[in-house]
């Protein structure tokens, strides 16, 4: 019996994760399959369910569940319908999904409804804001849990889930950024049209429980780093409230030292990130890529707020103009041995383990609470 498992991916973020599992899962013989939806289908965030589909050897089925400006309550209940209809139609073994976004919780909250097992992959982490509390409420919904580090699993018990299913696997985006990405920095370049090689990376998303200063902090943040004189590629935020603010000072930077995209391919972007100076903003990205590569980063404000800790990381405000100079005068160029806080790059060969495990499919979909001790 071939079992079949489906993932689900809503940013371009979450695929870069969940994409080494769902190869691995393919190629051990498993029936893969991907839910596409959120800012994959958004030509402003570069209509990335291109890559999505671009992936060898799996489905993929794609939703529109949101247009610009509608808020996160109607992007969860447009998407709760949406997937409700596909399970009724497709019921896979194994529904996965990832981290903290609003499509993930609502295909949790479909999958526990429906008694179909599920798959949080990176529960247990904390991050400050009201991402945070999405990421519990998908642990508490999941039958399974694949976390990246010790701690995280320590939380994921203390929300009372047994710990049979919790597996550390550590974090899959480390599986790509570990082995060659298949380019060269000269390609980069050529296709993003960078024009410097000696540049910082800067991501800047918006906080929704802040949605209001996001703009205030933006302009406090891109000013400084205009007035450095240095080059940056700067990625466009995500979609939640408050980047409208964002992009409105994107689109007064000057263009011939900030290359503003809207999305990159995951093996250029992997690519961009080993050959950096820097990284800044508020991506997961700097807290946990940036330290296992070496790239010394900067962390902007509250978005991953007790994350993640490593010799190569640093954090500010971001009207902390000294602090944000003082971290381009000194560590700009600077590499750091590799942070292995959140694995070693092989978190897809456990993943299928566990999934070929005797137990993982025999285990009861009835939760229980698992009080520690």
């Amino acid at each position: 019996m071939t079992r079949s498992l489906l993932f689900v991916t809503g940013t371009r973020a979450d695929f870069g994760k969940l994409e080494p599992l769902a190869v691995a899962a393919r190629d051990a013989g498993f029936a893969v399959d991907f839910f596409v939806t959120g800012m994959h289908m958004l030509h402003r965030y570069g209509l990335t369910r291109v890559e999505v589909a671009r992936l060898d050897g799996v489905g993929t089925h794609e939703f529109i569940n949101q247009r610009p400006g509608d808020p996160q309550d109607a992007v969860l209940a447009k998407t709760v319908t949406g997937f409700s209809d596909f399970v009724a139609e497709h019921r896979p073994d194994l529904v996965v999904i990832h981290g903290d976004r609003i499509e993930a919780l609502a295909c949790a909250l479909v999958a526990a409804t429906n008694y179909i097992r599920s798959a949080h992959i990176e529960g247990g982490e904390v991050s400050g804001t009201i991402d945070e509390i999405f990421r519990h409420a998908n642990t508490k919904l999941a039958t399974h849990h694949f976390v990246s580090s010790d701690g995280a699993a320590r939380r994921v018990m203390a929300l009372g889930e047994p710990e049979e299913t919790i597996h550390v696997i550590g974090s899959p985006e480390l599986d790509f950024h570990g082995r060659d990405s298949g380019v060269s920095l000269d390609q980069v370049r050529a296709r993003y049209e960078i024009a410097s090689d000696d540049y910082g990376i800067v991501t800047f998303h918006p906080v929704t429980s802040e949605a209001d200063s996001m703009g205030a902090q933006a302009a406090a943040l891109f000013d400084v780093l205009e007035t450095s004189g240095r080059y940056f590629v700067t990625i466009a935020p995500n979609n939640d409230p408050g980047s409208e603010a964002i992009f409105a000072v994107l689109d007064g930077l000057p263009r011939d030292r900030f290359r503003i995209l809207p999305s990159m391919r995951f093996a250029h972007f992997s690519e961009l990130m080993k050959n950096a100076a820097c990284m800044i903003g508020n991506s997961s990205a700097g807290v946990r890529e940036a330290p296992f590569l070496g790239v010394p980063s900067l962390d902007i404000g509250s978005r991953q707020t007790d994350r993640a800790t490593a010799p190569s990381l640093s954090r500010a405000e971001a009207a902390d103009r000294a602090a944000i100079d003082a971290f381009l005068t000194h560590e700009w160029g600077k590499h750091y041995p590799p942070h292995t806080g959140f694995g070693t790059g092989r978190a897809a060969d456990r993943f299928v383990a566990v999934l070929q495990g005797a137990g993982f499919w025999g285990a009861p979909l009835q939760k229980r609470f698992r009080d520690i001790g």
